[in-house]
């Protein structure tokens, strides 16, 4: 039995809480694509654990997998696992030898090029983590694979191939000297090498590196459950999201599939839970039709009052929410739901079932707003565009909901779905509704009892 858990939206959809919740089922967690990018919040027994790599289920002693559609900093992992085993923790996870590892010169070419872009106000706003350009590499045919890690003579040779490239972009095309950097080393192949050579060495002495599909393919002959977990969410699809202010890899559940080694027909058949935030957030540059405050200012319609009071609304969502990025703790900019993404994503995916978090954020407010459609040159267009141009274009045409109460929100996780607030419920059905996809879960607080299960996937 697989579950693959993707998020509907822009990333931060609470995803991390989602394989949380149905982990207990699950005998592994495999992350099938991205890096150190990629942030995601787990409560357990009162702990809340950060963790930007290491998969959600390594908390509660689940074997997690890092796919060979993963790009890896070692450094990251290294320290991530070394953090969990201080509190007492004892992680078990393994790591694609295909997967690509993030090198130091991927990272300070990921913030150099955000610089010159932002000249021309063309910056995407990554995390700076080099996820991009490990990505690139890995494309061109010059990357560093695990696995390469585990012979020092290849590792050499790879190094050798691709350091005096990143060298020369660095002096030749953006005029830098490498030694006025703030780590001239991450250009030096011995240093590069000797930190690396150590690194597989101490993933073999840990029996870390696996053929990923492999190792999944007989968890699953076994009679294991396995559980896909992605990262970021659809708008942020390298093919499916609104290029180019996107990841660089597949969040969408097909990259379940080419992350891990495994069959389109294992993921597609199994459940894929699609992750929804009650209301919208993103991190970083890009429309976002339905925002408050912020741009909504230059939406058609919009008075300088109204945007003082769309800029106070979000503010305070914001703040309730605690939406400040996990790994970069920038503010998120938050908007209404948006439908004409979420069918996109719907769509794109396949959901068989929808968790939908933060409902109780939304509690008070006398209004809920739900971006049902758009318009688009005189037209009413119920998905996203093709292109960012085109949606950016988009005004979003609301439908509005009466808010609900502030409620005891442990009560209700207690006492089951229809103990949600009725408004809150119609909102809710709502969604499925549209999405013709039915709420498998709603979270309605930050930790792992503060959610009311409708239905467990692995069941």
């Amino acid at each position: 039995m697989t579950v693959t858990i993707v998020g509907s939206q822009l990333g931060d959809e609470g995803k991390g809480g989602v394989v949380d919740l149905y982990g207990d089922a699950a005998d592994v967690v495999a992350r099938y694509q991205g890096g150190d990018n990629a942030g995601h919040t787990v409560v357990h027994d009162g702990t809340k654990y950060k963790l930007s790599l290491v998969p959600s289920g390594a908390v509660r002693g689940k074997v997690g997998v890092l796919g060979n559609g993963c790009v890896v900093n070692l450094r990251t992992l290294f320290d991530e696992l070394n953090t969990l085993r201080e509190k007492g923790l004892d992680p078990d996870v393994r790591v694609a030898e295909r997967a690509h590892a993030i090198l130091p010169f991927h990272r300070v070419l990921d913030g150099i090029e955000e610089d010159v872009k932002s000249e021309s106000d063309q910056e995407v706003g990554t995390t700076g983590r080099g996820i991009g350009p490990t990505y690139e590499d890995k494309a061109g045919r010059r990357g560093v694979r695990i696995g390469d890690l585990l012979d020092p003579d290849v590792l050499r040779d790879r190094l050798e191939y691709v350091v005096p490239q990143k060298r020369a972009l660095v002096e030749e095309v953006y005029g830098i000297d490498v030694d006025d950097l703030d780590d001239p080393d991450a250009f030096d192949v011995e240093a590069l090498f000797e930190e690396f050579r150590e690194f597989g060495e101490r993933l073999e002495a840990e029996n870390m590196t696996v053929n990923a599909g492999s190792f999944l393919s007989k968890a699953i002959d076994d009679g294991q459950n396995v559980m896909f977990e992605g990262a970021q969410g659809t708008l942020i699809d390298i093919d499916h999201g609104n290029y180019p202010y996107v990841t660089s890899s597949n969040p969408t559940a097909g990259g379940a599939a080419t992350g891990t080694g495994l069959s389109p027909g294992v993921v597609g058949d199994g459940e894929i839970i699609g992750i929804v935030k009650a209301y919208l957030t993103r991190v970083g540059s890009g429309p976002l039709p339905t925002e408050l405050g912020g741009v909504a200012g230059d939406t058609p319609g919009y008075d300088e009052e109204t945007e003082g009071r769309n800029e106070e609304l979000a503010t305070y969502i914001r703040d309730e929410g605690g939406e400040y990025g996990t790994v970069t703790g920038r503010p998120r900019r938050v908007g209404w739901l948006d439908l004409p993404m979420l069918r996109h994503a719907s769509r794109a995916n396949g959901f068989t079932g929808l968790a939908v978090n933060h409902i109780d954020v939304l509690a008070g407010l006398d209004e809920v707003k739900v971006g049902h459609a758009y318009e688009l040159d005189g037209e009413e267009v119920r998905t996203i565009p093709s292109t960012t141009e085109e949606w950016g274009r988009c005004e979003a045409k609301f439908k509005a909901f009466d808010g609900w109460p502030e409620v005891d929100w442990s009560e209700v996780a207690e006492e089951g779905y229809e103990a949600i607030p009725e408004n809150a419920r119609t909102y809710l059905e709502y969604v499925s509704d549209e999405l013709d996809a039915p709420i498998y879960a709603v979270g309605v607080g930050p930790g792992r009892g503060e959610t009311v299960v409708v239905e467990n996937p692995y069941e």
